[in-house]
């Protein structure tokens, strides 16, 4: 009997060829579908979420036909941008009942939620696009990096400035060895969020009383993996779940998978040797108020040795500019961003700025990189429907954002070098460590693949 060919099975085989390196050019009417756009479904229709479905829906070759948040306001708002789309308040109800229907969806939600609604969705043989950092712990990275590789879906991490001409310059820069052979990198965010300082009052912990949970919002579904705790108004919901670890990642999981991407992308380095971190106000309940962590790579053909040295800084930590010989005296380095060393010169890539080069007169007439400028999200949607593999795919972000939620491992033992075994998962020197690459699930909450 004749197999026939259905809208999903050709879409899958598109996406699996395009990452296979075969371009194999959309032709959605082989299955006869009700529309030849991308169906594609929300999670997360608020703030960055509605930043991100604007984005893929302005390409044009998207449809919108399903919504979920847990605050129906944020749903009621999403409905009138997008009418006819089909509503739920749980991520879970809407990849069971809309999976044989759409083909692709993003996940805008805080970090805790990541991973399970990735994951569930590629074992749904959804494209999938992921806010970053990718996932909330490093073995969920490792394993929503394994299920796409396997399902071979269109995947995008969203470190959007991974498309844009100012870290695409960089990179270009980097591999045409405008500096010479890379020594080492400092990379650092001057991102604090104001509310620590108020917490910390209360001696760094959650709050002791609690408010009556909103009607529009749906607590235990926000809370979903995590542990249960009660809902207190504007310390968790809607913003400052960044600053807790059992729903964010702190200043470092927030711009580390942006600032580290361009140095990622050109070395091509990947798994840390190691990693050391300094930092201070250590809690259980919440991400330090700063960190410096030092990682030591092995070295690729890019780099001056066999390994090869970064950093990362936040909440206001910074490098010293005179750790570079090619910058002059007083070098004021930008609020965000990474200093490149060279043997040759340096690379200064400030946070979603146009890069430079220095010492400043010998590379005063540089050529500068012609690039086509490029949209992230378009870029994810033209991978789901076969025509090209997006940039930041998860087998190449999931290993990035490993390497950067170490150091939010590292940072519950300062001064203390862990030894990396990234082919096991595990830290070599630390079984206290290892405690913490994967977190424990909600009861009621388990995820199919974690």
């Amino acid at each position: 009997m004749k197999q026939s060919i259905t809208r999903r099975s050709f879409m899958k085989t598109a996406a699996a060829a395009s990452m296979a390196g075969t371009m194999i050019a959309p032709r959605l009417s082989m299955a006869a579908p009700a529309s030849s756009k991308l169906q594609h479904a929300a999670i997360g229709v608020a703030g960055q979420g509605a930043y991100d479905l604007g984005q893929i829906f302005s390409s044009e070759k998207v449809d919108v036909v399903a919504l979920c948040d847990i605050d129906s306001k944020n749903l009621e708002i999403a409905s009138k941008r997008y009418p006819g789309a089909r509503l739920y308040r749980d991520w879970r109800e809407m990849l069971d009942k809309e999976s044989d229907k759409i083909d692709s969806v993003n996940v805008s939600t805080p970090d805790h939620t990541h991973a399970p609604a990735s994951i569930t969705a590629i074992r749904n043989g959804l494209n999938t696009f992921c806010e970053k950092p990718l996932t909330h712990s490093v073995y969920e990275a490792r394993k929503v990096t394994e299920e796409a590789r396997k399902a071979g879906v269109a995947t995008q991490m969203g470190n959007q400035i991974h498309s844009h001409d100012f870290y695409r310059t960089a990179v270009q820069w980097m591999k045409d060895g405008a500096i010479g052979k890379i020594k080492g990198w400092h990379s650092w965010s001057a991102a604090r969020y104001g509310l620590r300082n108020e917490i910390c009052k209360n001696g760094r912990i959650r709050p002791t009383a609690s408010d009556p949970v909103p009607e529009n919002v749906d607590w235990d579904l926000w809370l979903g993996v995590a542990p249960e705790r009660d809902f207190k108004l504007d310390y968790y919901h809607k913003f400052y779940w960044r600053l807790w670890r059992d729903f964010g990642s702190g200043e470092t999981g927030d711009f580390g998978c942006h600032i580290f991407d361009p140095i990622f992308t050109a070395l091509g380095v990947k798994d840390p040797i190691s990693i050391i971190c300094q930092t201070e106000n250590i809690s259980e309940e919440m991400w330090p108020h700063w960190i410096q962590a030092e990682y030591l790579f092995k070295g690729t053909e890019l780099c001056a040795g066999d390994t090869i040295v970064g950093t990362w800084s936040d909440g206001g930590k910074q490098p010293k500019s005179g750790l570079s010989p090619h910058l002059p005296n007083g070098f004021k380095l930008p609020g965000a961003g990474s200093m490149i060393i060279g043997e040759e010169g340096t690379m200064i890539v400030p946070h979603v700025k146009e890069p430079s080069i220095y010492p400043e007169k010998k590379y005063k007439h540089y050529k500068k990189v012609d690039l086509i400028t490029m949209n992230h999200y378009h870029d994810f949607v033209e991978g789901a429907l076969g025509n090209g593999t997006p940039g930041s795919h998860f087998d190449y972000s999931g290993p990035m954002t490993e390497a950067v939620l170490l150091a939010n491992i590292a940072n519950r033992f300062p001064g203390k070098t862990l030894e990396w075994d990234a082919e096991r998962l595990k830290f070599t020197n630390s079984k206290e460590a290892n405690k913490f690459i994967r977190c424990k699930y909600r009861k009621g909450f388990k995820v199919i693949g974690l």
